[in-house]
């Protein structure tokens, strides 16, 4: 099978990109401004093309040139957060970009499975009631990331109504793991071994940790999206969500009960948002009907690994030996 990550050198495409060739799958990855240090794609960098989706003409040579059977269109802004600084970036390259696959795939003639990668941030705010929130709960989106991903799923779903393009859209989660940067877990780990190498004072600073984040290991969701490829509905849209949620204070707790050395806390108001979901937790019972999918990894497994992962890039394991 020949598989196609657009993103390949972002945080979820290099799982992708190395679950599928251990799968034994013939493997094209794309890439624009990777999101993930260069050693952690070094193994395939034969295998990854440069493309910047918000040009036709380079998706056009990708796709009429590689001729996938899946496609997992994983190229985006995005960061929620940098979307504030940045809207017109971030609507140029998920809406225009999206489109512009679409009528690459078109072009060629091609028939395959698109698996989309759309987010928990086309909800919004959600009220208690309603949570874990269902995919038919309205799209009330806080931020230009969240618009443009709601923008990204009705041009998939119009692609597949129009055109059969098979289409399959998950809404993923807060997400993390090894390799993530720009998201709560990966920011307090990071700084916790920078710390530990004596890089910064041994001060963690936070923005709000009142809000309720339900959190999936990046592994478990690269099972989630490879499910879906090969067992999904076209024109369907799944949640992909933690089975329960985590405060932001208890994640904070955890990783500085795993530092190495005394960490004060601090509240930094330069990172508080403008406007911040209190809780997001979906629920992912229609992707577990469908495709039989489970969550595997714990939270302590995750912060353990990204811990280790950060202490491993900024030399603090060789220091402790």
């Amino acid at each position: 099978m020949k598989v196609l990550v657009l993103g390949a050198t972002g945080f979820v495409g290099s799982y992708l990109v190395e679950r599928a060739l251990a799968a034994g799958h013939e493997v094209l990855g794309t890439s624009y401004n990777p999101t993930i240090d260069p050693r952690d794609w070094a193994a395939f960098q034969d295998r990854v093309v440069r493309c910047d989706i918000r040009y036709r003409e380079q998706t056009d040579r990708v796709i009429a040139g590689f001729r996938p059977d899946v496609v997992y269109l994983l190229s985006a802004q995005s960061y929620p957060a940098l979307s504030w600084q940045a809207p017109i970036e971030t609507l140029d390259t998920n809406v225009l970009g999206t489109a512009n696959v679409y009528e690459s795939i078109r072009a060629a003639g091609i028939d395959p499975v698109v698996v989309v990668a759309c987010s928990s941030a086309q909800y919004g705010e959600v009220q208690a009631d309603a949570i874990p929130v269902k995919e038919e709960h309205p799209l009330r989106p806080l931020h230009p990331y969240g618009i443009s991903k709601v923008a990204t799923e009705m041009l998939a779903l119009q692609y597949w109504s129009n055109w059969k393009i098979r289409s399959v859209c998950a809404r993923i989660f807060n997400t993390t793991g090894a390799r993530k940067s720009g998201d709560v877990c990966a920011d307090l780990t990071q700084r916790v071994a920078r710390i530990e190498a004596g890089q910064i004072p041994p001060v963690l600073k936070v923005g709000n940790q009142d809000t309720w984040r339900a959190i999936t290991d990046v592994r478990d969701l690269a099972s989630a999206l490879e499910l879906l490829a090969a067992k999904g509905e076209a024109g369907g849209v799944y949640n992909i969500s933690g089975g329960r949620t985590y405060q932001v204070r208890e994640l904070v707790e955890r990783v500085v009960a795993a530092a190495r050395v005394p960490i004060a806390v601090e509240t930094d108001p330069a990172l508080l948002r403008p406007s911040d979901e209190k809780v997001i937790f979906g629920d992912s019972s229609r992707l577990v009907a469908r495709t039989g999918w489970r969550q595997e990894v714990d939270i302590a497994t995750t912060l353990g690994d990204m811990i280790a992962y950060w202490r491993r890039m900024f030399g603090v394991e060789e220091r402790a030996a």
